[in-house]
C-alpha cells in the first residue's frame, strides 16, 4: 500500500509545481492529474491530498467532481486539502471554502493556501485582456509560497 495520493487539477502549471514540491517531501507519493488521468483506487492509500487552482473565482470542475464522487471514502481517509490562488486573507479563505465541501474541510487533517501566479506568457489574448482591464495587472507576477508547501508537507508526514 502506498501512503500518499495527490489528486489535483491545474490550468497553467502552478498547482503542478506545488504538487511536485509536496511529492518531493513525501517519499513514495503518487500523483494523479484529474484532467488527464484516472486515479488509482483510493483504498490503496493512507492519505489522499486534493488540490487545485482558482481560475475565474472557482476551482476546476475536476476537483469538485472528484470530491463528490469519492465523498464517503474520503471521509474515512486522512485528507489534506489545498488551493493555489492569488488572494490572501478573507478572500482566499472564501475561495478555499468554495473549492471543497464543508464535510471534507472539517475532516481534513491539513489545509493550506499556497498563493498563485499570473503568467501572461501562458495566457491567451482574451485572458490577458481581462486581467489587464479588470484586475489592473499588466505583467506576470507571483505570490507562490513554497514555505507554505513545506509546512503543509510536514503536517502530512507527522
Amino acid at each position: 500500500m502506498s501512503r500518499y495520493l495527490i489528486a489535483y487539477a491545474t490550468k497553467y502549471g502552478t498547482t503542478a509545481r506545488a504538487v511536485d514540491l509536496i511529492r518531493n517531501n513525501l517519499a513514495g507519493a503518487i500523483t494523479c492529474n484529474l484532467k488527464k488521468e484516472h486515479c488509482p483506487d483510493l483504498e490503496n492509500f493512507d492519505w489522499v491530498i486534493i488540490g487545485g487552482s482558482i481560475y475565474a473565482g472557482r476551482v476546476q470542475k475536476e476537483v469538485k467532481k472528484f470530491c463528490q464522487k469519492n465523498r464517503n471514502l474520503l471521509l474515512q481517509k486522512k485528507v489534506g486539502l489545498f488551493i493555489c490562488c492569488m488572494y490572501d486573507g478573507q478572500k482566499a479563505e472564501e475561495q478555499f471554502n468554495e473549492a471543497f465541501p464543508q464535510e471534507l474541510r472539517q475532516a481534513a487533517r491539513a489545509k493550506a493556501i499556497f498563493g498563485g501566479e499570473l503568467s501572461f506568457e501562458k495566457m491567451n489574448f482574451l485572458e490577458k485582456f481581462i486581467i489587464k482591464k479588470f484586475i489592473g495587472v499588466k505583467e506576470s507576477f507571483s505570490r507562490f509560497r513554497p514555505d507554505e508547501i513545506s509546512e503543509f508537507s510536514r503536517k502530512l508526514s507527522d
